[in-house]
């Protein structure tokens, strides 16, 4: 952004007044007027000096001053744009906030508009696996229906359970829809979305989307401006006082007002995956634009002033066996296979981490590990290319809190449990109150007692096959024991209890609405 625009070493524009003196030390040296003036007399040093302005109008020195202040700029460090950490989160929490009014019963959209709804949901969550995600459910009141999670199988056993007979109150209330996506993205340390999935925005709800907050807001709607007849719950078509039916129209008006007045990203569905894909991006860039804007390091943009100064530089040569030279190793250089010949090229300009960094954001993680001096960053190259053991031995070199929080996430990989456990406390030692660390260490102690608890379910398996098989032959003279078969039969039945989500969340959301906790 041009607003952004600035130099991170700024003082270096005074080395500007080295090419202004260049150029005015040249123009007095190509004076010969001047020169010559006080050892000939004027009248013959009009017939002696030989006018040079029918040579070349661009001067070797003239040249020389460009190519030094595009050099000073570029040393300079022109930047407009902040840079992300080598070593952060990189998926956006989100939370799907989903319109369960009667109108998203409507089937102008096939099977119906929530039914969609729910195909959709379903295609952005396998889209972003190991991210978090979160569930809110809304009409005339707004429940939670699952907290952040990265279980997609959960995600998706609740939401196909989604109905709007479920909510307790009707109408529509995407106010309190927001403001409880709101509440559940607040203890996140990184910036997070909300999608709306909706068939429109009542009016008296911009004032809520225009308090701008660090969360990403996405409206995605779902219908069309045709709308449909509404079916209730009985499969039955809904209808008005006059016996007609109810029909619902996609707010398409509404949604860019929303749009113009709040700035909320607003797009309708698509019969194609387009929609999803349009949403995925949406989440990556808002991510990107909050984490790059709490950024402290800005990205030194000066290396692309490089090929124009090569270029300029160049031009500087003059006949003779520089460019004799020069021509013997371009073609010596073009004899090179092409991999040899990006490799030498890129050798002879950037330094080894240079090389790494371009290496690792074309998504070429084991190249940039292989050319990163920096332990730090070659940890993070092996471990976005999945080597999880070399960005172990890679970090290990560091002794830091950020060495030993990326070794804890790497052994997480790896399923070395109790190791990461070590790793993150050791981080926080380092550097107390860390957020990230800490919350890395309570998932990872999580881990490590679930997988106690399974252990310790394997042994308990009466299911398992025997060591050794032995009889009792005295068991005639065993006592005769009492079973209270009343009492076995109740625990069986209670067990065997089975509840649909659906009601589950109906029963949960009706106690919230009366304002009691369930």
């Amino acid at each position: 952004m041009i607003e952004d625009f600035h130099l991170l070493r700024p003082w270096w524009l005074l080395a500007l007044a080295l090419p202004a003196i260049i150029v005015w030390i040249s123009s007095r040296s190509a004076d010969t007027r001047r020169q010559w003036k006080g050892m000939i007399e004027p009248h013959l040093l009009d017939s002696l000096v030989i006018d040079s302005s029918s040579g070349s109008r661009m001067r070797p020195s003239w040249l020389l001053a460009l190519v030094l202040s595009l050099a000073i700029l570029a040393v300079s460090g022109p930047t407009w744009e902040r840079e992300l950490p080598p070593f952060v989160e990189d998926t956006a929490p989100l939370v799907i906030a989903v319109d369960l009014s009667p109108a998203m019963d409507a089937i102008d959209v096939s099977p119906s508009r929530l039914e969609r709804a729910k195909l959709k949901i379903k295609d952005i969550i396998t889209g972003r696996s190991g991210a978090r995600t979160a569930v809110v459910a809304y009409s005339g009141s707004a429940h939670l229906v699952l907290p952040l999670t990265e279980d997609g199988s959960l995600i998706e056993t609740y939401t196909d359970a989604l109905a709007t007979r479920i909510m307790p109150v009707d109408g529509k209330d995407t106010a309190k829809a927001l403001e409880l996506a709101e509440t559940t993205l607040a203890s996140e340390d990184v910036p997070g979305t909300i999608l709306f999935l909706t068939d429109g925005i009542e009016q008296k709800a911009f004032d809520a989307f225009k308090l701008k907050s660090k969360q990403g807001i996405i409206v995605l709607g779902i219908g069309t401006p045709d709308g449909g007849p509404v079916k209730g719950a009985d499969g039955s078509f809904l209808t008005d006082a006059a016996g007609g039916r109810v029909t619902a129209k996609l707010d398409v008006e509404g949604l860019k007002n929303l749009h113009a007045l709040t700035g909320a990203d607003v797009a309708t569905f698509t019969d194609d995956d387009t929609d999803v894909r349009w949403v995925s991006q949406r989440i990556r860039t808002n991510f990107a634009q909050k984490r790059a804007a709490e950024g402290d390091h800005w990205r030194d943009a000066g290396w692309w002033l490089i090929g124009p100064l090569l270029l300029l530089f160049a031009l500087s040569f003059r006949k003779g066996w520089i460019v004799r030279v020069g021509v013997v190793l371009l073609s010596a250089h073009l004899l090179l296979p092409s991999d040899a010949r990006a490799a030498d090229f890129a050798g002879m300009w950037l330094t080894p981490d240079q090389q790494g960094r371009m290496a690792y954001e074309n998504g070429d993680f084991e190249g940039a590990a292989a050319h990163f001096a920096d332990p730090m960053w070659k940890g993070t190259s092996f471990y976005r290319a999945g080597k999880y053991a070399e960005a172990i031995d890679a970090f290990a070199t560091v002794d830091s809190a950020e060495s030993w929080y990326d070794q804890g996430n790497a052994l997480l990989h790896l399923g070395k449990l109790d190791e990461a456990v070590t790793a993150y406390k050791t981080a926080l030692k380092k550097r107390q109150g860390w957020p990230d660390a800490a919350a890395n260490l309570a998932i990872a102690e999580r881990l490590v007692k679930v997988k106690k608890d399974e252990e310790q379910e394997q042994q308990d398996d009466p299911n398992l096959p025997p060591d050794s098989i032995q009889f009792d032959n005295k068991g005639k003279q065993g006592k005769a024991g009492k079973i209270n078969i009343a009492e076995q039969t109740s625990e069986l039945w209670m067990k065997n209890i089975v509840v649909s989500p659906a009601d589950l969340m109906a029963r949960k959301f009706a106690i919230e609405a009366q304002g009691k906790k369930p």
